[in-house]
């Protein structure tokens, strides 16, 4: 099939902050039912369910990768061992704490109709979802290099 071309075609900064929120959500949708699927402590009474919970799974994971990012940025400008100590333990605490946060706003959000598990599995979905945005990510990518640069006898 013809690769189709418009040389007017425009993609704003929008659109793509879009479309990267949309795909995000939507595998976060796959796996949080995959999740229910396979893992019994893991209970979402409904697809609509489902689907509030992970646009509250994203934009808790988009609030806490921003204050992740600021306070580390914060603690880097500061010179000497005491600073990089504080960043570490830091960056941690808010990771580790933040489980916690995911899994109250979650169950107060769907009024208990969505319980994501205990801490360790709420680790499982956010690291499967990091994996899964990791993957769809570079696809994305590579789909979008000219084929002459992709290896031999891939689609096109």
């Amino acid at each position: 099939m013809p690769q189709a071309t418009t040389p007017d075609l425009t993609i704003t900064r929008a659109q793509q902050q879009f479309t990267a929120a949309l795909t995000q959500i939507l595998v976060s949708i796959v796996v949080l039912n995959l999740f229910v699927e396979y893992v019994h402590t893991v209970v979402i009474d409904s697809f609509t369910l489902s689907i509030v919970t992970a646009v509250l799974l994203w934009a808790m994971l988009r609030l806490i990768t921003r204050l992740e990012h600021r306070v580390s940025g914060y603690f880097r400008r500061k010179k000497g061992a005491a600073a990089r100590v504080l960043r570490i333990l830091s960056v941690w605490a808010i990771l580790f704490v933040s489980k916690f946060v995911i899994i109250e706003v979650v169950a107060l959000a769907t009024a208990g109709r969505a319980v994501l598990g205990e801490f360790f599995a709420v680790v499982a979905i956010v690291l499967v979802l990091m994996a899964a945005d990791f993957v769809v990510g570079r696809v994305y990518r590579w789909l979008g290099r000219p084929a002459a640069t992709r290896p031999a006898g891939a689609a096109k």
